[in-house]
């Protein structure tokens, strides 16, 4: 059996447009794969729990006993160190939660307001 003459430029153009039209869908036009669509959905869902907790983290700081304590010394702090003593107060655990959480910490670090010495 033979095919025409037009078949193979015919095919050879399909075939180059089709992957043409991928490389540009992914690189340029914000297609995504299954994957990288869970992992932007779970990245979006635990900012949006953290930013959700803050308020109980602020709650704790004010219901603290020691929080003048605390403050001070998450006032002379910075960085890693202020981030860590943080999470060291309890605030930043979640509740139903044994340790705490670092998101958490530094959202709630930026709740308290604290002036960067």
């Amino acid at each position: 059996m033979t095919f025409p003459e037009w078949t193979k430029p015919s095919i050879y153009g399909a075939l180059g447009g089709a992957i043409a039209i991928t490389v540009i869908g992914f690189a340029w036009g914000g297609w995504t794969t299954s994957s990288k669509a869970q992992t932007m959905a779970q990245d979006f869902a635990t900012g949006e729990v953290t930013l959700a907790m803050v308020p109980v983290c602020l709650d704790l700081s004010a219901a603290d006993p020691e929080r003048t304590d605390k403050l001070v010394i998450l006032q002379d702090l910075s960085g890693f160190g202020r981030r860590n003593a943080m999470m060291e107060t309890g605030w930043a655990t979640r509740p139903g939660s044994d340790a705490p959480d670092r998101r958490l910490a530094d959202a709630c670090l930026a709740g308290l307001e604290l002036n960067d010495s």
